[in-house]
């Protein structure tokens, strides 16, 4: 380890030190540090997207395995284009479609921050390898030229400085819309009247957080809001797992209060996206006195729950028997992920758990549909039986669960449409291909 720096010689500390603190506001650690004793920057987690397995290359300034050769031009391709130093094309699971945004000082010192302030590792990540036709990226040429805003951050003069701070730290830095907004067919962001009103992040959904009163956070203070940010959970109505619980272990929880305050005030001003919703997530539900009336009772008696089975023996130790959970696990009402109008991140939470370590205390639930980390693991059948339980006694009793949802979700979630429609385009595919690339050209030649 150790290889040679891109730079002759380092740059002021300062330039470092706030490159460093870019760096964890844009989450960089959650994708490019593998969990659980990784070295930092070093590449090779798996992100599995609809279309395969992405591995998150080595950042480090080693020019053996990371980008230690790239100059200030060639890192800013990359994190505004998605353009390597090779000229091969990144995937979107880098969210360069939002890093776009950053300004000219924050790129000079996110780069002054990788090649001075972090150790080079001389270690290449896994070649991530997609299915034909995925795995040219030459079409994201194409894909770029039809969806990527390669803009910087412009702010608005009718807003406040507050609201342009928080702006430019949730759409540039944050990038909360990458797994916030809902995508088309070709997987771009949908970024017109849905901005920020909820997408499906493989089987986690993440939820509106426009200011509509039913259907996003308008019913949240921004006292409340900031909490969550920092911590993960607000009692009575939310607490983070999957994707969001990393965000706020790698990121947010570091970041300072009066920055959270911004995100805060610029997503309580966003456009309110209303999705039909009757009321908000959080407030349904109320405690259940069924484990007392069903304590005793065998499978098959008159009045015996499937569900109330696999709570009794799984779930109510911790959550208590009424719901109403303890200091430090959740009420199982007044709670989002029992009160939506999906089910998918009750049922990812069962199958997934929680495991996210904020101010230096570790929030664990074990991972119920994984047998080979846990004794109790339940089936596909279960999980159903165990969430339309918690459903019609402590939430949305409309949203019902049935075993074939939850083998969807134990296998990634429901795969978007041009993963399915894959067989039926690779008898065409190179034809395709060659077409968007000759569209790419002749775009570039007409500039």
């Amino acid at each position: 380890m150790g290889a040679a720096h891109a730079q002759a010689a380092p740059p002021d500390q300062a330039l470092i030190e706030q490159g460093r603190k870019l760096a964890v506001a844009a989450d960089c650690a959650a994708c490019h540090t593998t969990p659980k004793g990784g070295a930092a920057f070093a590449g090779g987690y798996p992100i599995a997207s609809p279309l395969g397995t992405i591995y998150a290359s080595n950042i480090t300034p080693s020019k053996a395995g990371g980008i230690g050769d790239y100059t200030l031009a060639d890192f800013q391709r990359a994190l505004r284009q998605g353009i390597r130093k090779d000229g091969a094309h990144l995937y979107p699971a880098m969210p360069y479609t939002s890093y776009t945004q950053l300004s000219d000082a924050d790129t000079n010192a996110l780069y002054a921050y990788f090649m001075h302030g972090v150790a080079a590792v001389d270690q290449k990540a896994p070649e991530t390898e997609l299915p034909f036709p995925f795995n040219v990226r030459l079409s994201m040429a194409a894909w770029n030229s039809m969806f990527l805003k390669d803009e910087r951050f412009v702010p608005d003069a009718s807003k406040s400085a507050e609201v342009n701070r928080g702006a430019y730290l949730a759409g540039a830095l944050a990038h909360c819309s990458a797994c916030h907004t809902p995508r088309n067919a070709l997987m771009a962001e949908q970024i017109g009247k849905s901005f920020l009103a909820g997408g499906s992040v493989g089987p986690w959904f993440a939820p509106n957080i426009t200011p509509d009163t039913a259907s996003g956070i308008g019913g949240w203070t921004e006292a409340e809001l900031v909490q969550y940010l920092k911590t993960g959970r607000v009692d009575g109505k939310a607490q983070a797992a999957g994707p969001m619980a990393e965000a706020i272990e790698h990121s947010l929880q570091h970041l300072p209060d009066e920055d959270l305050k911004a995100i805060a005030v610029y997503l309580r001003q966003a456009p309110a996206v209303h999705g039909g919703e009757a009321k908000p997530r959080y407030a349904y539900g109320e405690p259940s006195k069924a484990e007392v009336e069903m304590r005793g009772l065998k499978a098959g008696d008159a009045g015996a729950d499937a569900g109330w089975r696999v709570f009794s023996g799984s779930c109510a130790h911790c959550h208590q028997a009424n719901g109403d959970g303890n200091g430090q696990y959740p009420s199982l009402f007044h709670n989002t992920a029992t009160g939506g109008d999906r089910p998918d991140n009750l049922i990812a939470t069962i199958l997934y758990g929680v495991d996210r370590t904020v101010q230096g205390q570790p929030h664990f639930m074990p991972a119920f549909g994984d047998g080979a980390s846990y004794v109790d693991r339940l089936s596909d059948q279960q999980i159903a039986d165990l969430s339309n339980y918690l459903l019609s006694h402590h939430g949305n009793a409309a949203v019902k669960v049935s075993a074939s949802e939850v083998q969807t979700l134990r296998a990634g979630g429901k795969p978007p449409l041009l993963a399915m429609v894959r067989p039926a385009i690779l008898p065409s595919g190179v034809v395709l291909l060659l077409l968007l690339i000759v569209l790419v050209v002749r775009r570039r030649r007409a500039r």
